[in-house]
């Protein structure tokens, strides 16, 4: 893998003074999707943590773009868009007042035009873009979010239980999103519990346990993608 988006290695990341993350290494390429699946505990959402810079690690190798959140954290999170399970807007704005307001936080200028055209591009409804976000379905916000983070151009997407509460037709909806950002160039780091839906977007599928990958599977080029009994026999082992 040349020139990898995300470079972890032997990373080791302690909290109340437990190591929850041991060990654990992974390379992501840009446009490849890497779900990352394991029981409650296992280190999932403390190696986001530690990717966005808010836990330090104690050990191991970090970096994002080539460059490491201990010694260059803003530059680091200028290239990640982070979705948490649960995407936070200021629901008095509308979906168009809210995208240019965080746009401008972030110091990035984007037109009338292109935010509608990023809207268009994730399949929020014409209606919405004015709709105040407090009124909003989890899909609308993540829809919104995905359309901050194409309009910031962010060569890093992490996920953390991205489908939770989504209907099936919504989660297909996000999947098919997924795999049209990883089309464009973004690298994506998904957090997740629906081996289904890795199993049917991901590129690579990864199961941690004990704060290290203890499987990880390819996709193949036929169908099934992946071998469906062996994802379910290895979660089935570290649930």
């Amino acid at each position: 893998m040349s020139n990898p988006v995300l470079v972890i290695d032997q990373l080791v990341v302690e909290r109340g003074g437990r190591r929850i993350v041991n060990g654990l290494s992974l390379t992501l390429a840009a446009g490849e999707i890497y779900a990352l699946l394991g029981g409650n505990g296992a280190g999932k959402s403390t190696t986001l943590f530690a990717i966005l810079g808010f836990l330090a690690r104690s050990g191991g190798v970090l970096t994002i773009g080539g460059q490491d959140p201990a010694n260059a954290i803003d530059a680091v999170r200028a290239q990640i868009a982070y979705l948490p399970e649960n995407v936070a807007l200021y629901d008095h704005l509308t979906a168009r007042e809210n995208v240019d307001y965080l746009l401008k936080i972030a110091d990035c200028r984007r037109s009338r035009d292109e935010i509608e055209a990023a809207f268009q591009s994730v399949g929020l409804a014409a209606r919405a873009w004015d709709q105040r976000a407090g009124s909003f379905s989890k899909g609308m916000r993540q829809k919104t979010a995905i359309a901050l983070a194409m309009l910031r151009d962010t060569p890093l997407l992490l996920l953390d239980e991205p489908t939770s509460g989504l209907d099936p037709a919504a989660s297909a909806d996000f999947h098919a999103l997924l795999e049209t950002l990883a089309a464009r160039g973004v690298a994506v780091l998904m957090v997740t519990h629906d081996l289904l839906g890795a199993a049917d977007t991901a590129d690579r599928i990864g199961l941690i346990s004990e704060g290290r990958i203890a499987s990880e599977w390819s996709a193949g080029s036929a169908e099934p993608r992946f071998d469906l009994n062996a994802l379910h026999d290895g979660f089935a082992r570290v649930r």
